[in-house]
Formats: structure tokens, sequence, C-alpha cells
């Protein structure tokens, strides 16, 4: 075996200097070069140069070498001390650090073992910690956001209640209908066979298949069945039967959503009575808005889950909540005497060029409306935006009444026992007062009429003469309670209290004006409250549309009725009563309105109308308000006409409408003609009385009591 070669004497002296030579390449048979190297051998360590280098010292020098002493390990010298001298002269990394001597040390693989084991329970220790929260504490929090994030909920919109009449004709119902809607995602993939081969026609196939069905073309179609939203709306008001077809078809991403729609059979009839909806399913007049709580209903929903792709998630929750419909509502209504004064009522307007006009038919005897029209009028199944015309007239527009307030004066003033029905009055062409001068609506010579042949004749000198007997409160507290300054208390949207102004408030004109209806305002149904007061025996009942409410249970609640207030006593009603029915013979004002077979008892009105847009006077308001039989009266009809321009007396264009309408009701509700002849009623006083006769009531020039 070949020996290693040795250290020759002149290769150690060159170590010492810095110098180090080159190893040789290993020959066969050589040491390995990690073997221990031989004394005065030179172990290169980390890099070249003398600071890489390790003297070994030889055999002979280490301590013990050839005593039988185990050899110890040579004394390290002692390191000189750091101090500025040596750090200045000692050598420096070329980077300008002093690099770390390796440390020839193995690290201890227990302790490696030990961190690297706390390191991994510490991380499992936060793990656990976290599931501990989402899985105990947070349970309920973390569910219910996991749900709610794939839960989809859909409304379901409540059947609004019907609106029916007193015979139980729908005026207004909500019918189903669909809006159909489209993933245009989901659309792209829609498949069909062409010629015999199943393949993807996408939105363009779609569009030309559903055309047909939603009212649409394919060219119009297309694009909004094309893109990439998720939610668009393709179609509104669709049938279930044509849904049926478009749900047959298949076609992914076509949906539905119910949505009813709101029908008025009877149309512009009793459009501004029952009302309408707009388009976003809010009430917009009449009933559908007094009653909108109890029509509404309640909407249900349904909460489903669903997938990333909008697919409903079969095994998934599933709840549905229904809908509460809306209760039922009946009215006072007639639908066909409604019918029947709204085509009456617009033929005038028409014929006399009138602004517009109200027709109210009212029980006597229980105060429920039984027509209520009012023109111009609308469709409620297409309202469109003809907003003067949403409104019901008779409950929201004020007038100055004209002499048909003459019945509030004659009321009082036989009330108060200042005159009687066959009382002479001396009327003159005209008459001072408070320095306006007063007259009726033609001139005449004097003349002496009986009080029931002022209010026969519609003097406005006579009905000053008579009303001046009282004083101004006594006649404000008889007009406020017959109805006037008040609403019915129905609550109907919009209706109005019309102006009965303080007696402090009057100036001195007014306090006679009023008395035959100028200087005070009434809307229709207060007008037609003052005649069935008289023609109920004295006793006012507040009008009522409303006759019952479902109660959801299939049955009905009845509406509660409205308080009666004694006006006048009987005898004063039915004295009036009497008198009223001359208005109606050849000697009054409006023969127009009889009807041959009933006795009918009534009276005109014709006042100058105020007109709020010119802030002026401006035309005339025609009236005839009337019942029958008058004897035994059940029903009272009013008659109201805006400015008509083709005749203006209440007597002339009113009083034909009166008599329609009123046969018409009589017929309709099978009332019989009562067969009794009329009181006959003087008018005039033939004789000219005595000037100094105490008991005819004359201009006095003192104005009377004030």
């Amino acid at each position: 075996m070949t020996q290693p070669r040795g250290t020759r004497p002149g290769q150690a002296g060159s170590a010492s200097k810095g110098a180090t030579r080159r190893a040789a390449p290993r020959r066969e048979g050589a040491p390995h070069p990690k073997a221990a190297p031989k004394a005065g051998q030179v172990r290169q360590v980390g890099g070249q140069g003398a600071a890489g280098q390790r003297r070994v010292p030889p055999v002979s020098a280490r301590q013990g070498a050839g005593t039988g002493r185990p050899a110890q390990r040579p004394t390290r010298p002692a390191r000189p001390e750091r101090g500025p001298e040596n750090r200045a002269s000692a050598p420096r990394h070329p980077g300008g650090r002093k690099p770390k001597s390796l440390r020839l040390g193995t690290a201890n693989p227990r302790r490696r073992m030990r961190v690297m084991v706390w390191t991994v329970l510490f991380v499992f220790s936060i793990f656990a910690a976290q599931l501990l929260r989402l899985q105990g504490f947070d349970a309920a929090a973390t569910s219910a956001d996991a749900l709610s994030s794939r839960t989809a909920k859909v409304p379901i919109p409540a059947m609004r209640g019907r609106i029916l009449d007193s015979q139980g004709t729908v005026l207004a119902s909500s019918i189903e209908r669909r809006t159909v809607t489209v993933d245009q995602t989901a659309v792209a993939q829609y498949k069909k066979s062409v010629n015999g081969v199943y393949q993807v026609v996408g939105a363009a196939g779609a569009a030309a298949d559903l055309a047909p069905l939603v009212g649409m073309s394919a060219a119009e179609l297309t694009p909004v069945l094309t893109g990439h939203a998720r939610y668009r709306v393709v179609a509104k008001n669709i049938t279930p039967l044509n849904w049926r077809k478009i749900s047959a078809l298949g076609i992914p991403g076509i949906y539905s959503e119910p949505t009813p729609d709101r029908n008025y059979p009877t149309s512009t009839a009793a459009a501004s009575l029952v009302g309408f909806l707009r388009s976003d399913g809010s009430a917009g007049a009449g009933v559908e808005v007094m009653l909108d709580k109890s029509l509404s209903g309640k909407d249900g929903h349904t909460v489903y889950e669903q997938a990333l792709d909008g697919r409903v998630i079969p095994t998934g929750h599933q709840q549905t909540t229904p809908a509460v419909p809306g209760r039922d509502v009946k009215l006072t209504i007639n639908s066909d005497l409604q019918w029947f004064a709204q085509n009456a009522l617009a033929q005038k307007v028409i014929q006399t060029n009138a602004l517009s006009g109200t027709v109210v038919v009212q029980n006597v005897r229980t105060g429920e409306l039984l027509a209520v029209a009012s023109y111009p009028t609308f469709d409620p199944n297409q309202p469109g935006q003809s907003q003067d015309n949403w409104t019901n007239k008779a409950f929201n527009e004020v007038y100055e009444p004209g002499s048909t307030a003459k019945v509030m004066t004659a009321s009082a003033a036989i009330e108060e026992g200042v005159v009687s029905p066959s009382t002479v009055v001396e009327v003159p062409n005209r008459i001072r007062r408070n320095g306006t001068e007063f007259k009726d609506s033609h001139d005449h010579p004097t003349e002496y009429l009986t009080f029931a042949g002022v209010l026969a004749q519609s003097s406005n000198i006579g009905t000053v003469l008579a009303g001046e007997q009282m004083k101004a409160t006594t006649l404000h507290d008889y007009f406020y309670r017959f109805g006037l300054g008040q609403t019915s208390g129905m609550g109907f949207p919009g209706e109005g209290e019309g102006l009965l102004e303080p007696v402090k408030d009057w100036d001195g004109s007014q306090r006679y004006t009023i008395m035959y209806g100028q200087g005070v305002s009434v809307n229709a149904l207060q007008a037609t409250g003052v005649f069935q007061t008289i023609a109920n025996g004295g006793v006012r009942i507040p009008p009522r549309l409303i006759a019952d409410v479902g109660d959801g249970k299939g049955g009905w609640v009845k509406a509660e009725p409205a308080k009666p207030v004694r006006v006048v006593s009987a005898k004063t009603a039915k004295t009036v009563r009497d008198m009223l029915e001359g208005v109606v013979g050849n000697e009054g004002t409006a023969p127009e309105a009889k009807i041959p077979g009933y006795r009918v008892a009534g009276k005109t009105g014709t006042a100058d109308r105020y007109d709020p847009k010119q802030g002026r006077y401006s035309g005339k308001t025609a009236s005839f308000i009337g019942f029958a039989p008058a004897d035994d009266p059940q029903l009272v009809v009013s008659v109201t006409l805006q400015r008509p321009i083709k005749g203006y007396f209440g007597g002339v264009v009113a009083g034909p409408v009166f008599r329609d309408v009123m046969t018409y009701a009589l017929q309709e509700l099978k009332i019989p003609p009562t067969n009794t002849k009329p009181p006959k009623v003087r008018i005039k006083e033939e004789e000219t009385p005595a000037k100094d006769d105490p008991t005819v009531l004359r201009d006095r020039k003192s104005g009377g009591v004030r």
C-alpha cells in the first residue's frame, strides 16, 4: 500500500508567509482530502489566504507525544486585546466589513424539532380557535350569512279587493297578469330542432318564437334578449294563457312575475267616483284612495336557494308566505242609475257648451248616494294625464249656489215664525241696503206675492225682506245645521267644506246676499243635503257612499251610519215641501222639471259664477234640485251646470236633466206614484193690500232687524 506523501520542509515556511500551494491531484491510494493532516501540514478552511489557513503542529510538538499519555489539544493562545491600534492594523474585507468566522458546531436536532412542533401547534391552535368561533359562538350568524348569499326572495303581490255597487255589480276588480323577464346569459343557450337537427339558436331563435306571444316583432325583441344582463323586463300585462304558451317553449332564462292588473268594467260611467290605480300600483283617486288600506291587502313572498347561475336548488330551502288579498268594498251606488245619470249629464254639458256639470241622486231616508256623476270624465283603465277630470266635482268643486239657498232662508223664517206661506210680501223692483242696490233676475213693477210665491218665483227682494227679520247669527246657525261650512265626514279625497264665514266677517251687503245664495259657497253634495233635510221631515242625514266592507272571511261588515241632525221641525219641513211644489207649476220657474204621474217639489238656482283662475265673476251656475214623490219623498236629485253658454237659467238647462234622471230612478227602484193631488199654492195676491195693513211685509226703509 502506497504511503501518503508528506510535506516538504519548504512548504510549511511558505505557508507561514501566506502563500498556499495548490493541492495536487489525488493519486490512486492517496488519502482522502478530509482525512486528518499530518504534522506540519496546513488545512485550508474557508477561502484562500492566511485568514483561511490553520497550521497543525507536528506530532512531536503535541503534548504527551511518545510518552504514553493521552494526547491533548494544544492550548489556544490568548486573543490579543482589541484596541484602537489593533483595530486599525487588522486586515479588512474589500467591502469594508469583516466576514464572520464559520462555526464548526452542529445544530441540535432535538431543539430544532421542539421549535417545529410548537410552531405547528400554535398554528393549529389559531385554526381551532377560529373554528370554535365560527361553529360555536357565531354559528347562527355565519349560517344566516351563508344562506342569505344564496337565497332569492320573490314578492307575491296581493290581489286588490273588488269595488262593487249596491247590487253586487263589479265596478273595479283585479285580474291576474304576468310580467315576463329574461336572464340574457341563459337565453344564449336556447336549443331547438332546425330541419331535424337539434342545435343552439340563441337569442335570435328565442326572439322569433317569443315575439308573437308578447306582441312584439322579432327584430324588436332580439336586442332585449341579447347581452349579459341577469334581469330585464321583456313584456308586461301578459295573460295567464299566453304565459302558459311562453313557458311551453322551454326557453332558458325566460321567467315571469305575477302582477295583478286593475280592471274597471263600467269605464267612464263611475270613473271619478271609483277612482283608478297609477302605473306603480298606487291609488290615484276616488274610493281607491278613500279605502286604500282595506282594498290593498298584504303582499306575500317566496324564498328559495339558488345556484350561482340563478337556477333553483331543488333540495335547497324553500318557503312561501302567501299573499293576503284585500277586502272587497260595497258602495251604495246603483251602477245602472249611475250610468244613466252620467250620460244624461254629458249630453247636456255638450249641448249647452258648459264647462262642467254634476248629478247627485240620494236616498231621502238613509242618506245613501245612489249616483254621483261628474263630467268631463276619463277612462280609469287608461287614466292618462287628464288630472283635472280625475276628481269628482260633486265633492270637491265649490260654488255659490244661488237661489237653491233660499230654501234654507225660507225654512229658518218659517221655523222662527217671522213669516208663513200665506204672508203677503210687497216686492218692488229695487231695494237698497247699506248702500247696495238689490234686484230680482228681471225688472218688474211692484208685485204682491205670497211668501210661497216668493219662493216659487225665486224673488231675491222678497227673500231679503223675510230674511232680514231674523238676526244674522240666527241665519248663520241654520245654514250650518243644514250642513254648510263642513264636510260630510265620509272622508272622500278632495272633498271641500265650502265657505260659510263667521257673522263677524260679513260685510254690509253679504248680510243680505247670503239669504239668496251669494257670498256663501257649497259643493253639490251639501246643496243636495239641504233638500234631503226638507224631504226627510227636517232631519239631515249626512250622505253615505260606503255600504259594507268585507271581513276577509267571505262576510260583510256594515259601515257605521252617520248621525242624524234635526234642523227644523217636521211641520216646518212639510210646509216648505208644499211650497216647493209650486216651483214646478205653471207659475213657477221650472215647469220643465214636471214628471207625469208623480208629484215633484224642487227649486231652481241661477247664480253668478266666481272664476278662481280669472279672479272675478264670469258666467253663471245653473241648477235644479228636487225630490219625488213630493208627498212621500224617496229620492233627491240635484243637477248643476257650470258656465253654460247656450242658456243659463236653472229651470231651462238643469230642469230637463232632473226630469230624465228622476224618471229613470223611480222606475229603476220601482217607486210607484202616490196618486194624490198636489196642494193649491197661492202665488200672487190679486188685490192690492192697504198700505197700512200690518200683515203685509214691506220695505220699511229701516232694513229690518240687523
